[in-house]
């Protein structure tokens, strides 16, 4: 059974990566390979709770889609105001070189506030009022795609993963920050440099407003196109901001938040409309943005966490880990491996199923330890937790369909898996064993000072 579920895996995954090459969407490939896995699992498992392990999986990856759905929605109707037209505006420089390097650089910095997945749709739509040429534009998709996930690795709320380890113990705010700063900016910077080298370092085409998905409709002026971004921001920063204080899951939060920008919207249309006496003077309102939300990208989000589960539900990441333990007995090798895991499988049960091959363990423990060395790496805020949190999050950026970023970009973009393999992977790879040398270099110098 096992065998027949990583080999059907393995297959739809190849599907996907050679989705250029099929001219098949990657999307019905994703649910096809999910619905064909959990009946392998249903079918041959002999598991009396096959039904309650399917619903817990659905219910996971529901609250990542609800999350995406509302993220998405919130930015398009920030963008439907032109509220990031005041954003570019600002943006003064034209030239390329500098356009990487600040939009990598605000990536990484706002990631580290907002998750990685939202951040990645803020920058992209901005991305699309900037840069014209489309090979250009995925080279900068690419960019953000690694700097939001660097950006997400040293911030408690950055990242899925980093908010289980957090909450759970494992890591403390205080400590994560010091620790992962220097690593994960240097694992964005070094890709960021490299890949000036793959436009020209002339100034961007400017962007014709036929080609922009919205265009800021009559009757809004700057006052309102200002107002509805600040209030957008603001909405988005405060699921982490609610995750914090209340301890529910984030999309709660997103849910409160796109009901509060639905309402304000549907007053702000009313208003406008009454007092113009115009039917459609208005055109942004969410009923009308929900029509333009890219389903393909929900739907292959749904298929891929969905087989990613069945594998989870099967053993076959716990077995994973339990193979880790028993033949690589070193902190940075199993660390790095479960980064590099990480670009094929999701994050998030790999995390959670070395949290539970590895518990925290105390002073007393490290003392009856028979290896006291390797033991001490997974005391709270030890090495193995800060360089699980941070090859998790930055290995996802390997392959485009291993980060909730990755997959986003790749959904708004259209950017196809051979040609993020082949322009981008190599770079987000030097960055991250970059990081990775930092992280070694930290744990040196540290017991001398």
């Amino acid at each position: 059974m096992i065998t027949s579920m990583i080999l059907l895996f393995v297959v739809g995954y190849a599907f996907i990566a050679l989705e250029h090459k099929t001219k098949i969407d990657k999307t019905p490939i994703a649910l096809l390979m999910a619905g064909a896995i959990w009946t392998i699992f249903s079918l041959l498992g002999n598991d009396p709770q096959i039904e309650h392990d399917l619903i817990d999986q659905l219910g996971d990856t529901c609250e990542i889609l609800v999350f995406l759905i509302g993220a998405m929605t919130i930015v398009d109707l920030i963008d439907s105001y032109g509220g990031f037209g005041i954003i570019t505006d600002q943006i003064t420089t034209r030239n390329k070189h500098k356009l990487l390097w600040l939009l990598s650089i605000i990536t990484f910095f706002m990631s580290a506030a907002l998750d990685n997945m939202t951040t990645t749709i803020i920058m992209v739509m901005l991305l699309r009022r900037l840069i014209a040429d489309k090979h250009d534009r995925w080279i900068f998709a690419g960019v953000i795609v690694i700097a939001a996930n660097c950006g997400g690795a040293w911030s408690p709320i950055g990242d899925v993963t980093t908010i289980m380890l957090w909450m759970r113990g494992n890591v403390t705010a205080a400590n994560l920050v010091a620790s992962l700063f220097l690593p994960c900016l240097v694992s964005v910077v070094i890709p960021t440099a490299i890949a000036c080298r793959y436009v020209h370092n002339t100034n961007a085409e400017p962007v014709s407003a036929d080609n922009l998905a919205t265009g800021c409709p009559p009757g809004i002026g700057p006052r309102l196109r200002k107002f509805m971004l600040v209030v957008g921001i603001l909405s988005l920063l405060f699921v982490p901001v609610f995750k914090s204080i209340t301890g529910l899951p984030p999309y709660m939060g997103m849910m409160i938040s796109l009901g509060v920008m639905w309402i304000l919207s549907e007053l702000i249309y009313y208003r406008k409309r009454s007092i113009r006496n115009l039917e459609e003077s208005i055109q942004p309102r969410v009923a009308k943005v929900l029509k333009h939300i890219d389903m393909p990208t929900i739907l292959f989000f749904l298929g891929i966490l969905m087989a990613v589960g069945a594998l989870q539900t099967g053993g076959v990441l716990t077995d994973m880990a339990d193979w880790l333990d028993k033949n690589i007995h070193e902190p940075f090798t199993i660390a790095g491996s479960i980064g590099i895991l990480s670009s094929v499988i999701d994050n998030v049960p790999l995390v959670a199923a070395s949290m539970g091959m590895y518990p925290v363990v105390d002073s007393a423990a490290v003392a009856a330890s028979v290896d006291p060395a390797f033991t001490q790496a997974f005391v709270q805020d030890g090495l193995f937790w800060h360089l699980l949190t941070y090859c998790a999050g930055v290995g996802g950026s390997l392959l485009i369909i291993g980060s909730a970023a990755g997959v986003v970009a790749m959904g708004l973009e259209k950017i196809n898996f051979g040609w993020y393999l082949k322009h981008i992977s190599l770079l987000a790879l030097i960055g991250y064993l970059a990081g990775i040398v930092v992280i070694y270099i930290e744990n040196l110098i540290t017991p001398l000072l």
